[in-house]
């Protein structure tokens, strides 16, 4: 495998199962409980506002647990994923929740063809960019799935955050990966996931790509794009430094010493320009 899209679609397909079964998801709760929204939703909410009634879409929705909590929420919900696998939990954990979501097998950046367009909202969660080469293609694809008006709404890993160096034994905060936006991926081979679990994967390998706060902005300008919110969080919903995080509750973390010297995660809101 050599196309990016083949070797992190490997990685993603393997850990579907894993994830889904993994207490982090929650699974049984969508199950159980008719009112359960996942965590991420739960902390998007405030800034989301109403979504009931409007027609929406989801990229990179992995199992669908973010996907089925906006359907919770009144919308009307379309998923985009290019990992089979993910996509065969995510209609199983929907049919389980008793919800009526859409979900369509495709790569971001041929979203359009494969899910329509005319969409109220584009919603993508934490950890998705990082899988993409061309930021400004990606802009482009999130403006022609937005009808005029429609907007963009992303919580997203901080790039301060994805340039760290993850590997020190100390407690310092380093820069060590790329901040911008490469033209060559940067290649991990990493056994394991970010959700507890025991089981031993056979694909490892991932292609990512950072891009900057600036790129990305200025990407979504050029699609014509208008930004109306940015806020930058000091938290993030996964334990992304073991050494240095502590969890504060609902599935968010944070640096444990003086968490105001990193940004964690950001929440970018945009429009598509009305013409």
């Amino acid at each position: 495998m050599t196309d990016y899209r083949d070797v992190n679609r490997a990685n993603w397909d393997d850990r579907a199962a894993a994830h889904a079964a993994s207490p982090g998801y929650s699974v049984s709760h969508f199950a159980g409980d008719p009112a359960f929204l996942s965590h991420t939703i739960r902390f998007d909410r405030p800034l989301l506002g109403d979504v009931s009634g409007l027609r929406g879409v989801h990229l990179q929705c992995h199992i669908g647990t973010d996907t089925v909590s906006l359907s919770r929420l009144g919308a009307t919900m379309t998923g985009v994923d290019f990992s089979p696998k993910s996509l065969a939990e995510a209609r199983r954990i929907a049919e389980l929740a008793g919800a009526d979501v859409r979900f369509v097998e495709s790569d971001v950046y041929e979203a359009v063809s494969a899910a329509g367009d005319g969409y109220d909202f584009v919603y993508t969660g934490v950890g998705a960019l990082c899988w993409l080469p061309d930021i400004r293609r990606w802009a482009r694809t999130v403006a022609a799935l937005l009808r005029p008006g429609g907007r963009l709404f992303i919580r997203e890993g901080h790039p301060v955050l994805w340039a760290l160096d993850y590997e020190r034994d100390d407690d310092l905060l380093v820069l060590a990966e790329p901040y911008f936006e490469t033209a060559e991926p940067q290649v991990y081979d990493e056994p394991g996931t970010y959700v507890e679990t025991d089981i031993a994967f056979a694909n490892n390998v991932t292609h990512e790509w950072n891009h900057g706060l600036g790129e990305i902005v200025t990407a979504l300008l050029e699609a014509g794009m208008t930004i109306t919110g940015l806020v930058e969080h000091t938290s993030v919903p996964w334990h992304a430094l073991e050494r240095t995080m502590v969890d504060i509750g609902d599935g968010e973390y944070q640096l444990r010493d003086k968490p105001n010297r990193l940004p964690h995660t950001y929440t970018l809101q945009a429009v598509r320009t009305v013409v």
